[in-house]
């Protein structure tokens, strides 16, 4: 007798595996349990004026990517007349350029970016630490800045504290604090400060995120260093850690517009919220293969179409197992219901059953006179296709004929097997009789419709897009009920007169 471990072991690994790929989905990916959610989008506009006086102009705008807290899903630009080019800096940036031969008067350009806000989000934003220099301050402001810096650094332990002490020291309102206010705004004094404290920094620029508001500036922020770690701060405010609802647009200590053959410029933001179903979402995020992250979503659509179909085929195979194993309906063919059910998909469930109803009635009936001819297997079988295919065009032109527009989905029927369909239930009927019939083809459509309601199911269908690892779990279930040996539910009636024998005793 052959051991059963292996089996159990190989159904426990594909479990085991599928339920990890899932998991992994889910909290690596963000891939939603559950059909419908959305994901916050930030749709941000930068509008970059200057004027123009006819020489030629070339305008750079420094521009945001992915990044810790936001993926970048889409961006587009908007110049009529410019030359525009998508160009890596060599700081490893991002920059949007605007050219042209000659241009007068007032300029406007515009960009436009899409981010979803996602945690999960990874960027290049740099953890390289910055070159300290030293810039040479004229006094008063050189004493005032020691003996900040000495106040903080007494109260401080590393770079980030001395940082969190000096933000204090300089919004204490103290006479140091209003002389170099004075000097310098709240982002370049604390880097020129930190950096004279021997403190590694730079200054990046960020936007601060609100719905539907127009005209922003970009504020500043601080990235300070510690050897390798770092960490924001926001110097207008003294607030540590970086904000959910701030997109750093500059990162790398570049300007952010850098405009030649023009004056007067000027860049403007406006930011509108929106929210995007997580299929769109997700598809934009993925569109980049990853060699881990196993998606659909990295085929082009044609394909992902195709597959959402096919990837439901084993939930319409597990309700076949289950309700032939377990249950003990029986059906007229295997996998007949499932391809069934695969059609009713296209037709809706009513209009399926109509025309199927339709199509193998009106087929037996013209079957039974093919029984008259006594012809060869293939070539009745061949014969019962092309009355399918007839009946299939007839049904069609009539409901068209009628305006029954919903009838004319009966071609999504699978005609070879309709045409197999009506020869078992033909054969059947001469050896079994009608009673057989009925109760095979019953049973074939209540498992279609089973199998419908679950392939059709939009929970269902959002997890088996979105998680191919359910379908390792799937074939574990199949191989576990095909392990199963007891009675079937339907044949347990079998045992009805033995019970009411012993209620009678």
């Amino acid at each position: 007798m052959y051991s059963r471990k292996p089996f159990y072991l190989i159904v426990a690994a594909l479990f085991l595996v599928g339920l990890a790929l899932m998991l992994h989905r889910h909290f690596v990916y963000e891939v939603p349990w559950l059909p419908g959610e959305k994901r916050q989008i930030w749709s941000v506009e930068a509008k970059v004026e200057f004027e123009a006086d006819g020489r030629p102009v070339k305008a750079s705008l420094a521009i945001p990517g992915s990044q810790p807290g936001f993926t970048l899903m889409n961006e587009s630009a908007a110049s009529p007349g410019y030359g525009l080019s998508f160009v890596q800096a060599e700081d490893g940036g991002s920059r949007a350029e605007w050219s042209i031969r000659s241009a007068s008067g007032h300029q406007e350009l515009y960009y436009k970016v899409d981010m979803m806000l996602d945690p999960f989000a990874k960027g290049p934003l740099g953890n390289m630490p910055p070159q300290v220099t030293t810039v040479e301050v004229a006094e008063p402001y050189a004493t005032a800045m020691d003996q900040v810096l000495t106040l903080a650094e007494a109260r401080s332990s590393d770079g980030i504290t001395f940082t969190r002490e000096l933000l204090k020291e300089l919004g204490s309102g103290g006479q140091n604090a209003e002389l170099l206010a004075q000097y310098k705004t709240s982002g370049p004094l604390l880097v020129d400060m930190l950096h004279r404290a021997g403190v590694s920094a730079r200054l990046l620029k960020g936007l601060q995120l609100e719905d539907g508001r127009r005209r922003q500036r970009l504020v500043d922020v601080v990235q300070v260093f510690d050897g390798e770690r770092y960490d924001i701060f926001n110097p207008a405010t003294g607030e540590q850690g970086r904000q959910e609802s701030l997109l750093l647009w500059e990162y790398h200590s570049a300007p952010v517009l850098d405009l030649v053959g023009a004056s007067n410029s000027r860049v403007s933001f406006s930011m509108l919220e929106q929210e995007q179903p997580v299929n769109v979402a997700l598809a934009k995020k993925f569109d980049q293969p990853d060699w881990i992250n196993v998606s659909l979503y990295n085929l082009p659509l044609e394909e992902q179409a195709l597959f959402k179909g096919i990837l439901l085929i084993p939930i319409g195979v597990l309700a076949v197992v289950f309700l032939r194993i377990i249950v003990g309906v029986k059906t007229s063919g295997t996998f007949m219901p499932v391809l069934i059910a695969m059609a009713f998909i296209q037709t809706s469930l009513l209009t399926g059953l109509v025309g199927f109803l339709l199509i193998v009635g009106t087929g037996l009936v013209l079957r039974s006179y093919l029984s008259h001819l006594n012809l060869l297997l293939v070539a009745r079988i061949s014969a019962v296709i092309i009355m399918v295919i007839g009946m299939i065009g007839f049904f069609s032109i009539v409901a068209y004929q009628l305006g029954l527009t919903e009838g004319m989905k009966i071609t999504f029927f699978p005609m070879i097997i309709l045409a197999w369909t009506i020869e078992r239930m033909s054969v059947l009927w001469e050896e079994e009789g009608p009673k057989e019939v009925l109760k095979q083809g019953g049973g074939s459509l209540v498992v279609a419709v089973m199998a419908f309601l679950a392939m059709n199911n939009e929970f269902i269908r959002h997890l088996t897009f979105n998680f191919l690892g359910l379908q390792l779990i799937v074939m574990a279930a199949v191989l576990v009920l095909g392990n199963y040996t007891g009675y079937r539910l339907t044949e347990l009636k079998r045992f009805k007169p033995l019970v009411d024998e012993l209620k009678h005793d």
